[in-house]
């Protein structure tokens, strides 16, 4: 299949499961199930019908408003299924071909979710990152059986323990700087750009760049005043932005540091 299809049928597939993301958005920090009860205005509380649950379309279709109650719906749903599609259709040309692709896909849907909660509620769910771990891992391990490439498995691994150790003792050096959940992150971001590799570089390439957007970007919004010195920003979606980039656009960056 070549790529363009396959770019298509994961843009397709990406708006379908940034569907689902909204629902885990929503019901996973408020503790409640993403299997029921259906889909529901979180206004009234209507179950929505197949029509006005179709991605993207049905939010446009309704003006962002709920038809029962005509209350407005957050931009977040369309944002999230459009982000959705478009990190599935990066990564379909980033691993075209490769038997890796469908463990990227989960690993990109993933950091989508948590950083949409990190944002609103200040917490990276366990929730998510544990199934994503426990997906991850078999996933990955299908994709070195099938092209027998132990060697990206075995470095997978490696990068996830060196992103943890890394991002724990950041923790233990300053606990009200750096959350636990991030330093749980970071073995998901670890396994996935270790994967890439063997010498750890896109791990710390990914760490190094999360670190430089939540820098560049905190320091913006407190000059702007938004953020004060003291106030908490979420770093979450930095480390899930730097990891993207490292996935995306890493292997020159690493290769010309390497002097490859």
């Amino acid at each position: 299949m070549s790529t363009v299809l396959i770019a298509i049928l994961c843009g397709v597939l990406g708006l379908c499961v940034g569907s689902f993301l909204n629902v885990v958005i929503h019901r996973v920090p408020r503790k409640e199930s993403v299997v029921r009860p259906r889909s529901h205005c979180p206004s009234c509380g209507t179950e929505l019908a197949n029509r006005d649950n179709i991605p993207l379309l049905s939010w446009m279709r309704l003006g962002g408003r709920c038809r029962e109650c005509g209350e407005r719906i957050s931009v977040r749903y369309p944002l999230v299924e459009l982000g959705t599609a478009a990190l599935w259709i990066a990564a379909a040309v980033r691993f075209d071909g490769d038997w890796v692709l469908p463990a990227f896909l989960v690993f990109f849907a993933s950091l989508l979710a948590i950083s949409a909660v990190d944002l609103e509620h200040y917490i990276i769910p366990n929730r998510i990152v544990y199934p994503t771990i426990f997906v991850s891992i078999p996933l990955l391990a299908a994709a070195a059986a099938a092209q027998d490439q132990w060697g990206h498995f075995a470095h997978a691994l490696l990068g996830g323990a060196v992103a943890f150790l890394v991002l724990l003792a950041v923790h233990l050096v300053s606990p009200r700087g750096m959350g636990f959940g991030d330093v749980r992150l970071s073995f998901v971001l670890g396994l996935f750009l270790g994967w890439l590799n063997p010498w750890a570089g896109h791990v710390f390439l990914g760490l190094f760049l999360g670190f430089l957007l939540g820098s560049l970007i905190g320091l913006a919004l407190i000059a702007l005043r938004r953020r004060g010195r003291k106030d908490h920003i979420p770093f979450g979606p930095f480390l899930a932005g730097g990891a993207v980039l490292a996935v995306l656009f890493g292997k020159p960056v690493v290769d010309w540091y390497l002097g490859r």
